[in-house]
């Protein structure tokens, strides 16, 4: 076993805090990365208070890792030592089923196992994530980083990033496209980059005025405010994609009046509460109101290949491992633009 060190949340309602366990050791088809960075999803927050309900306890969170490879497989021909190396949101799944054969394996219909707060194949060893100095994962599950990008800023492109990049490419964004972006922080701040650069026009909705500098420069063509009155209004029935980053609970019958006829809105973002829909949201325009779940492997190394030759990285905020606690509050209350980073030699 290979002695690790990490912060975790020892229950729901304790603060993240030192934490030493075991990872398993480097097996045939695993690489073992130290890791340099952790980037902070708000689905950290969700797990680490339970908010979702399941959570299993001590947790390491953290799935937006990056580092280099320190030790290889002997059956591994995908890495070597010191390549740069990223895991997401996965590390394993059941292999069998009809979604992973399609290199779907975020839905797999046998057992996907998560980068923390999971259980492993055996359905009784816990996952522990990436806010540790270190992981072993079999390297069909590990992703290659583009040398060109800037490492930290690379990390959050393993969840925020592929999360938006999966349903802009399943639902075809690009030129001559209206895509609507709402919610404008971790989640929406990428989801702009990335359509932005497919050529698509986009538009970003958010209740923070301030952050209409912020939009443009990522890429959005237009700004809505929508606590102004009559902004929501003046918008009805324009777009033909939107990408709901939004983890709280709101209104969604008025954004769904925002798609044309035959538009579709893809929640990413979830809310802990249920939210509300009237049907005749979707009937009168044939609207459509469809979710996505982060992304396989495959589309993961796709995205990190895209954004490699485009130079697409996060806008982050780079802290040290102490400040985790104080940086889940400012999460909370909308005060990071756009995603923490945890440098990991602070560990």
């Amino acid at each position: 076993m290979i002695s690790a060190k990490a912060w975790a949340a020892k229950t729901a309602t304790s603060p993240l805090a030192p934490f030493s366990f075991s990872r398993r050791d480097v097996g045939p088809h695993d690489v073992l990365i130290e890791i340099a960075y952790c980037g902070v999803c708000h689905s950290d927050i969700h797990q680490a208070r339970d908010e979702w309900g399941g959570s299993i306890f001590p947790m390491v969170p953290g799935h937006e890792i990056v580092g280099k490879v320190t030790k290889v497989g002997s059956s591994v021909h995908k890495f070597k030592v010191g390549d740069l190396a990223g895991v997401g949101c996965m590390v394993d799944s059941c292999r069998t089923c009809a979604s992973c054969g399609e290199g779907l394996e975020q839905y797999c219909e046998g057992h996907a196992v998560v980068t923390y707060n999971g259980l492993e194949k055996d359905l009784k060893t816990p996952t522990y994530g990436g806010y540790s100095n270190c992981i072993v994962v079999d390297e069909k599950y590990t992703l290659k980083i583009p040398a060109n990008l800037d490492l930290a800023a690379s990390a959050p492109l393993l969840c925020a990033g592929v999360t938006t990049w999966s349903p802009l490419v399943h639902w075809k964004a690009g030129p001559g496209m209206k895509v609507g972006v709402i919610g404008l922080g971790g989640l929406g701040h990428m989801a702009v980059k990335l359509a932005a650069s497919m050529g698509a026009e986009v538009t970003v909705f958010s209740t923070s005025k301030a952050k209409e500098a912020d939009a443009r420069r990522l890429g959005a063509k237009s700004f809505v405010e929508t606590s102004s009155a009559g902004a929501m209004e003046a918008n009805a029935r324009i777009m033909d994609l939107m990408i709901n980053t939004v983890s709280a609970p709101h209104d969604m019958d008025a954004y769904l009046n925002l798609l044309k006829r035959d538009g579709t809105m893809v929640l990413v973002g979830v809310s802990p509460e249920r939210i509300p829909v009237s049907a005749f949201s979707v009937i009168g325009k044939r609207r459509r109101l469809a979710g996505s779940l982060i992304g396989g492997i495959k589309e993961t190394q796709e995205m990190l290949d895209y954004c490699g030759k485009h130079g697409i990285v996060s806008d982050i905020e780079l802290i040290p491992v102490k400040d985790i606690n104080d940086a889940y509050e400012r999460m909370i209350a909308g005060k990071v633009r756009y995603r923490f980073v945890i440098d990991m030699k602070t560990l």
